[in-house]
């Protein structure tokens, strides 16, 4: 008898452990696959060429430099997994989008060809629900406008995305101050450098913080570091103002300051604000407006640019179908016109298409 009782013991705790172990909670859930793909057509209407008769873009912009060509933008793939207080991210791009968004590693300037695949991978760690470390590479805090190309209204990059960083490379914590407001602060690599030799470090921060109908949001963002041979400040300001369900504003400006050793400060500053109408839900268009003032030549510019975008956005479910027009102009002879002549202006139409699963 006492054998059965304890045989029968040994089942009940069998079965119970078991229980415990299948239990739902205890089961890493699936990774989350995400991706895009975007291609355009871009053709500039002075069609210049240059002394050897080559097409000559007129585009200072990123991620759509090319003349009267079809072009693939990027291939986009995303896995997103987290267990319990941990998770990871990884955003893997191919396409000539995502070799200029790593440009140092596309470029092979750091000797690792296969890091201009990798947009994104950063491991976290929420110690708890208002204090998380994330280690690893991602996105710019800075700007209004982001790399993954069915993110944007506009299909054509801004010259502030274009010439402030894409992407950090260290270690950050985001902290919650409420229900409405966090703070970011972090140590990095050099901005855009997933690999670095470099013993200087850059210090981010952004605060962010939205009123209780999250009609106004508001993002102050920061990127710095100082001592050595150059010392850099941005600073940085995005505001998305809901007017409606029909109409919402966005604002974006930036100032960045350089400073070399035995020179003076170069300073460079933009200011662009976005006008979204989305009168149905298949159809929408944003007119976006920007000043990019670098007459101190912080960026390599050395000048300053007005240039004004529309772009209709044509929705099918996940594709999205965007005819835009560009008129970009400049207070030097920074363009080319037809007969390859120095010129203020220049006038750009672009046929992009965006997907995203």
């Amino acid at each position: 008898m006492l054998k059965k009782i304890t045989l029968a013991s040994l089942i009940v705790f069998y079965c119970s452990l078991c229980f415990s172990q299948s239990d739902s909670s205890q089961i890493s859930p699936i990774p989350t696959i995400t991706g895009s793909v975007d291609a355009y057509y871009r053709f500039n209407f002075a069609d210049a060429k240059d002394a050897e008769g080559k097409p000559v873009t007129n585009n200072y912009t990123s991620f759509t430099n090319s003349q009267n060509s079809f072009e693939l933008g990027m291939v986009s793939l995303q896995a997103a997994h987290s267990f319990g207080k941990a998770s990871v991210f990884a955003d893997i791009g191919f396409g000539r989008r995502a070799q200029e968004f790593d440009y140092p590693d596309g470029s092979g300037r750091n000797g690792f060809y296969s890091l201009a695949s990798v947009k994104q991978a950063y491991l976290s760690y929420a110690i708890s629900d208002k204090f998380k470390l994330t280690l690893g590479k991602w996105a710019t805090h800075v700007g209004y406008e982001l790399a993954d190309a069915y993110l944007n209204r506009n299909y054509s990059m801004d010259y502030m995305f274009s010439f402030g960083p894409f992407s950090h490379t260290g270690i950050k914590a985001d902290i919650g101050l409420g229900e409405k407001s966090g703070l970011m602060l972090g140590v990095a690599n050099p901005s855009d450098n997933a690999t670095t030799l470099s013993s200087r470090k850059f210090a981010i921060a952004q605060f962010s913080t939205a009123t209780n109908n999250d009609k106004l949001k508001a993002y102050l963002n920061y990127v710095g570091t100082y001592g050595g041979s150059v010392s850099t400040t941005q600073l940085d300001l995005v505001l998305i103002a809901t007017v409606s369900d029909k109409f919402s504003i966005g604002y974006n400006g930036t100032v960045k300051g350089i400073k070399l050793e035995d020179t003076n400060n170069a300073t460079s500053w933009g200011s662009a604000l976005y006008f979204n109408v989305d009168p149905t839900a298949s159809f929408g268009i944003t007119l976006r407006g920007e000043y990019f003032n670098d007459n101190k030549d912080a960026f390599g510019l050395n000048t300053n640019v007005f240039d004004v975008t529309l772009s209709p956005n044509f929705r099918v479910g996940n594709l999205t179908i965007i005819p835009e027009l560009r008129l970009d102009n400049a207070k030097s002879e920074i363009f080319s016109n037809h007969d390859g002549d120095d010129t203020k202006s220049t006038f750009t139409g672009i046929l992009a298409a965006t997907y995203h699963f």
